[in-house]
């Protein structure tokens, strides 16, 4: 994929800390590594999956490459159409420039719009700020735009309690696309949706992003769900990427022993062939006092002595041409 595809962000070591503050003075004594040391090409036209348990840091990277949240450390190259760019180093103009190329869709779609906003309200200020002056003209815009989600025109004069949770999120990805973005961040879009509503979402998305040539950074906890939409997947553990292959690969040929247990807690609607659980022993590691070495070796079968002590790097194990990046000692040594 990356001889033929065209990057659109390129992240180099990328760290997000929070600080922890106690006392009177709010001296700082420690910092969650909620991202911790990325790096990661998204390609033009592509659904990048991003998985992993919850509080490994995949709504932070998402946030992090929007500038939403600001990144301790690290590069986040942008291509504008030929002209490379830090997203870190652009001024306060340049990131609102940035931000009309670069939207997000929010997990809740329940308090992601303003109750005391009409659905016009709410989308028309991304109009007024990027310079559509005329209401009648944002009127239109909207109405077009909530058509491009299965909704009616009308719909944009009603208040969101009026709509049900698979509406609103539609609503919140027409906002999204309302300024005509290149990349959408999508952070657990259909999480709180019920399942049938949840395909219907997955299928619009789809659609919009090969009629308007939209890059999604698909953020979930669902492998059913990231299996169906992405292109690859990356799988994040304690802030770090373990795995990142293209979506066949991984199901096909999974490599490392995290993803592993992660697909064996897939739910299998056939009883006669039910797979082996991998079930993880012991509790996600706190992002403040990662483990040394290996950050899952706490809870890896496979662990041995080097794994307590050196960090493995994440190395294309790939073969016949196919990128298979994998951060695990154990399959290092197996594909030397």
């Amino acid at each position: 994929m990356s001889e033929t595809k065209t990057k659109l962000v390129e992240i180099k070591g990328a760290k997000t800390y929070f600080p922890i503050k106690k006392g009177v003075f709010r001296k700082t004594v420690g910092y969650v590594k909620a991202v911790d040391d990325i790096t990661l090409d998204i390609y033009k036209g592509e659904t990048l999956g991003l998985v992993g348990e919850s509080g490994c840091g995949k709504t932070t990277l998402g946030k992090s490459i929007l500038q939403l949240i600001r990144a301790t450390d690290g590069v986040f190259n942008y291509n504008f159409d030929g002209e490379v760019k830090d997203l870190r180093e652009l001024s306060r103009t340049e990131l609102d420039e940035a931000r009309q190329r670069i939207q997000i869709v929010f997990q809740d779609p329940h308090s992601s719009l303003n109750p005391s906003f009409t659905i016009f309200g709410s989308l028309e200020d991304p109009l007024k700020k990027f310079g559509v002056k005329t209401r009648a003209e944002r009127r239109e815009i909207i109405g077009n735009l909530l058509e491009s989600v299965n909704m009616p025109k009308h719909y944009m004069d009603r208040y969101p309690h009026e709509f049900s949770g698979g509406q609103r999120q539609r609503i919140g990805i027409a906002r999204a696309l309302s300024v005509n973005p290149e990349l959408i961040i999508c952070d657990e879009p259909v999480s709180a949706l019920d399942v049938s509503i949840q395909a219907q979402v997955l299928n619009l998305m789809m659609d919009l992003q090969k009629e308007r040539g939209l890059t999604y950074v698909f953020i979930t906890h669902d492998l059913s769900v990231v299996e169906y939409i992405s292109d690859r997947i990356a799988v994040m553990y304690l802030g770090r990427i373990v795995e990142l292959t293209d979506t066949e690969e991984l199901f096909k040929n999974t490599l490392h022993p995290y993803t592993q247990a992660l697909l064996s807690a897939i739910p299998v609607a056939d009883l006669d062939h039910k797979k082996e659980r991998i079930v993880l022993e012991g509790d996600v590691p706190s992002p403040v006092f990662p483990p040394p070495g290996c950050t899952f070796h706490p809870r890896c079968i496979h662990a041995t002595e080097k794994c307590k002590t050196d960090a493995p790097k994440l190395i294309n194990c790939g073969s016949d041409g196919m990128d298979h990046f994998v951060a695990c000692h154990m399959v290092e040594e197996k594909f030397k």
